[in-house]
């Protein structure tokens, strides 16, 4: 843990890795932007009053374009990460093989690359298990928000353990057979959730948070070939 982040912080300045970042922000973004459209496109001409009482307060085009772009800003606080570690699945080929070119040019050699589709569908499994790790946590945040800093330990406990196990499987699934792959996921749990912590952690810094993803998943990568699988 301690080798891997000064490693991965280096990486992030190697212009592939820039490139992908730049890529993969401009797809989070653009989910976002479509999920306001979605939003205003739902809302607008839609009346709330009368869902509760028989009177009418039928939303316009402008009201419906401010209550889309606050559920907008509200969407990108709660669901970013999850939205942001999806995406970065999605281009995890590239950024991995990246990282291996540079340091491990051996086993970049022998890597067998995910594809776009294997990508993507990893890209939504992460994305989904992470939401529901926190759907499922909601009820101890609420009861924790109590102690003052209870719920943020526990945000940060619950994303750092599901974002550590999807950032090891992207590097995974590139080497190996599928019996030394689940032998390495279970022998380094306590490291990858301490990277998924790390990552977590930077996720609660506005603007830094841009860097988490890819952050990640270099640091997994790192600890992939510092730990390698047993023969």
């Amino acid at each position: 843990m301690l080798r891997v982040l000064p490693l991965a912080l280096t990486d992030l300045a190697e212009p592939r890795l820039f490139s992908v970042l730049v890529r993969s922000l401009l797809v989070t973004l653009l989910i976002f932007v479509l999920l306001g459209l979605v939003a205003a496109w739902a809302l607008n001409g839609s009346d709330p009053c009368g869902w509760f009482s028989g009177e009418t307060c039928e939303i316009g085009l402008s009201a419906s374009g401010l209550g889309a772009m606050l559920l907008t800003v509200l969407a990108i606080w709660l669901l970013f990460p999850s939205v942001a570690l999806g995406v970065i699945a999605a281009y995890s080929d590239r950024i991995i093989a990246a990282v291996e070119s540079i340091h491990y040019p051996e086993a970049a050699a022998t890597a067998r690359p995910m594809g776009l589709i294997s990508g993507a569908a990893l890209g939504l499994r992460s994305a989904a298990r992470l939401l529901l790790y926190n759907l499922i946590a909601v009820p101890f945040y609420v009861m924790l928000l109590v102690t003052g800093v209870g719920t943020i330990i526990l945000f940060v406990l619950v994303n750092g353990v599901a974002i550590g196990r999807d950032l090891g499987e992207m590097v995974a699934l590139r080497h190996g057979d599928p019996a030394s792959r689940r032998a390495w996921l279970r022998g380094t749990r306590q490291d990858r959730a301490a990277i998924g912590i790390v990552v977590t952690a930077v996720f609660m810094v506005p603007f830094v948070n841009l860097l988490a993803p890819i952050l990640g998943a270099t640091m997994a990568t790192h600890l992939y070939h510092d730990r390698p699988p047993a023969d």
